[in-house]
């Protein structure tokens, strides 16, 4: 059970970082297997994918730090206004940090210096917020308990 845990845990944290990979197939897997307790599937794979999500953070801190902006080619000018667009709905986009296509989100979150703890707690909502989800719909559709 461990190891399941483990592969979970692994597979969500590099589901939300920049590298591509699905780990609802995972979570779904292990619920369907009933490997373990759902609340503690939600809770691996909540750290696990919230955690991943962290580093994606770090990696804009750290590339906004560099000016990777100007590596991108994007000129100033586009990066004040998307700064702008950051500073005045950029923060509440994290709760959509929990779709695939959306978890670039994060990285503009470190780029542009979202304060930790706010960063911290809506990914946290969002990446929990998902993973209940996912098990509350699979056990409906599956008739589990």
């Amino acid at each position: 059970m461990l190891a399941a845990l483990a592969g979970l845990f692994a597979a969500t944290f590099l589901a939300a970082t920049v590298f591509p990979f699905q780990s609802e197939v995972v979570f779904v897997g292990l619920q369907l297997a009933g490997f373990a307790p759902l609340w503690v599937l939600v809770v691996v794979a909540s750290v696990g994918n919230t955690l991943g999500a962290f580093v994606n953070y770090w990696i804009g801190a750290r590339l906004e730090d560099a000016g990777a902006h100007r590596w991108l080619r994007i000129d100033d000018a586009k990066f004040q206004r998307a700064r702008r667009w950051w500073e005045r709905w950029g923060v509440w986009s994290l709760l959509l940090s929990w779709a695939p296509v959306l978890g670039w989100f994060t990285v503009v979150a470190g780029a542009l210096r979202t304060p930790l703890w706010q960063f911290a707690l809506l990914v946290t909502l969002a990446k929990t917020g998902r993973f209940v989800a996912l098990g509350w719909i699979t056990a409906r559709a599956m008739g589990l308990n």
